[in-house]
């Protein structure tokens, strides 16, 4: 079940509100086969991340479908540029010696000793998932209120978080987008595909910036590039990575007035943070936060908060 995008500051007490967590999404099954942990996109992540396994498979209930986000802490807060180290390390065992230990943070329960138990209310959910689960430092239940109100937004980024996530008490889980889930962001940031990049300058390495878009109307709309927020390794290991996808026209569906760019197949997705939109449809101040990839390319669309 997905998020959508809003505004909405107020809420009646029908609705939840949940830290909005900054990782990537997963789901893990146990049973008598042992577990399984994937992305949403079905893609194994077990062999990433060997002490959730661990920790799920050693739950005295013997059967569960859980939902949930794994995310690296940093002071607190929720860090995917730290996940990202995580992720760029060979050997995911040498995680903990490398100082990137990672966290599941549990918010559903989608099957318990082989019920399905999507068609219950969140709260019913949650109160299984909290009742099922033994947690400690890789398994943590992710908290809630109740709302009643303005929504404590700004209390939750000075906090550092990401924002929070407004759900509707009495919705049942469903596989898809919904408005019964809001996200509500301390900044503007959003998935972006990347189309093509530039040549660095001077001593940098790597290249100069990725240039961005997302799909609208059948094609790939032209946002802008980004060219902050990348360390040297990320710069030459994401180069070899581009230089695997080239391709010899551009994926635009916009003009690019970049000079002399190079182009690559539109299969990589950026997370990018940014203060706003122009009116010419440009990111204003992006910084790279990291690749994502628990989001197929062709999801990626233009954000377009709105009360809901």
């Amino acid at each position: 079940m997905l998020a959508t995008a809003s505004d909405r500051r107020a809420f009646d007490g029908d609705w939840l509100l949940e830290r909005k967590l900054d990782g990537i999404r997963a789901l893990a099954r146990r049973d008598a086969s042992g577990v399984r942990l994937y992305s949403r996109t079905g893609k194994p992540l077990g062999e990433r991340y060997p002490e959730l396994v661990a920790a799920l498979a050693g739950q005295p209930v013997a059967e569960f479908t859980v939902d949930g986000e794994i995310v690296a802490l940093a002071g607190g807060a929720t860090s995917f540029a730290r996940l990202q180290q995580r992720m760029q390390l060979r050997d995911p065992r040498a995680a903990e010696g490398a100082g990137v230990p990672v966290t599941y943070f549990l918010f559903d329960l989608l099957g318990l000793l082989g019920h399905d138990t999507t068609a219950l209310p969140l709260t019913d959910r949650k109160e299984l998932l909290r009742e099922s689960i033994v947690y400690g430092d890789r398994l943590r239940y992710t908290e809630h209120r109740r709302a009643d109100g303005p929504v404590p937004l700004a209390e939750a980024c000075a906090r550092g978080w990401e924002g929070l996530i407004a759900k509707r008490a009495g919705s049942r889980y469903l596989p898809r987008r919904s408005g019964d889930w809001l996200k509500l962001k301390c900044e503007q940031g959003q998935e972006f595909v990347v189309g093509g990049f530039t040549d660095p300058a001077g001593s940098r390495i790597g290249f100069g910036a990725l240039l961005l878009g997302y799909h609208e109307d059948g094609r790939l709309r032209y946002a802008g590039k980004v060219g902050t927020g990348f360390d040297t390794r990320t710069l030459t290991a994401l180069r070899e990575v581009l230089d695997g996808l080239a391709r010899p026209d551009s994926p635009f569906g916009d003009p690019v007035p970049e000079r002399r760019p190079h182009w690559v197949a539109p299969r990589l997705v950026a997370q990018v943070g940014f203060t706003e939109w122009t009116r010419d449809g440009r990111l204003r101040q992006p910084r790279f936060l990291g690749l994502r990839q628990d989001r197929p390319a062709g999801e990626v669309v233009r954000e377009r908060p709105g009360p809901v």
